[in-house]
């Protein structure tokens, strides 16, 4: 006979699990309603937001690719998020491995100074970052991004590398430096290997960043062929107090789409590179 206990708490986790599954999954099934519904159906208040109460409609879907320039806004924020990706990498990662290698305790602390640089709000630095962008001719143009993304992407990222490669033992890359490889090339053949979760957790995290900021996107392109989606959907589809939600919704969800299912196929790994930092090897 079953024992009671194991079942109830079977049946709690499983209610724990469906009500957080259900929550997550609200925002999209949300999206989806109302990029469908007609506009006199989802403005009425006395219509159930939850059901169709007219036949759903395709209207706002050719808004968005027809009216708009989605694709154009889609492929400027992949042409931007990837460079940024690419510097970050190269920055962060031998930053990250100096930081937790070869300065000793006095890496830590310079870790820690160079983490707080990322907590300095996008609103203090714009104005001198738009002098900088000033002098290199970059107004108006996708390279500006590339440049100032970098500036919040490359602090966290070195921060959170650190404390990735802390957690490697030392032993590991002694002893291929014995079998006679260099420093560099033990860095490269035995710990890039190894640190698969951290650079995988870089690379999501500065995608994601790229694809939500607003405000160096607003400050720095001005021409609606140049803008990203972040800027673009918001500026394009709200017109003064006129919310064009079915088409809004219609660009949240295209957009989030793809990013939630890179964090599925590899949640284990993007997990694993925030906590392992804090495991003592």
């Amino acid at each position: 006979m079953a024992d009671p206990k194991k079942i109830a708490g079977g049946v709690v986790n499983f209610g724990v699990i469906a009500a957080f599954t259900g929550f997550a999954a609200f925002p999209f099934a949300w999206m989806v309603i109302t990029m469908f519904k007609q506009t006199k159906d989802l403005l009425d208040p006395a219509h159930n937001p939850f059901v169709y109460n007219a036949p759903p409609t395709l209207e706002h879907l050719r808004v968005l690719f027809q009216d708009t320039l989605f694709l154009h806004w889609v492929g400027n924020t992949l042409f931007v998020g990837v460079l940024v990706v690419l510097i970050t990498l190269v920055l962060a990662v031998p930053a990250g491995y100096s930081l937790a290698r070869l300065t000793g305790p006095a890496g830590e602390k310079l870790g820690i100074g160079i983490f707080l640089t990322y907590l300095v709000p996008p609103t203090i630095l714009f104005i001198p970052l738009s002098r900088l962008v000033a002098l290199l001719g970059l107004q108006d143009r996708l390279w500006a991004l590339v440049l100032v993304y970098p500036s919040f992407t490359v602090p966290f990222c070195t921060w959170l590398l650190m404390g990735f490669f802390k957690v490697i033992p030392k032993d590991v890359e002694e002893a291929a430096m014995i079998d006679g490889h260099s420093r560099l090339g033990a860095f490269v053949r035995v710990i890039l290997p190894m640190s698969v979760a951290g650079l995988l957790t870089t690379i999501i995290f500065s995608f994601t960043l790229v694809m939500q900021e607003f405000v160096y996107g607003l400050t720095f392109i001005t021409s609606s062929k140049n803008l990203t989606l972040s800027v673009g959907v918001p500026t394009f589809l709200v017109r003064g107090d006129v919310y064009f939600w079915g088409s809004l919704m219609g660009a949240c969800f295209l957009s989030s789409v793809p990013i939630a299912i890179l964090y599925n196929l590899f949640v284990d790994r993007f997990i694993a590179g925030f906590t392992v930092g804090a495991v003592k090897g």
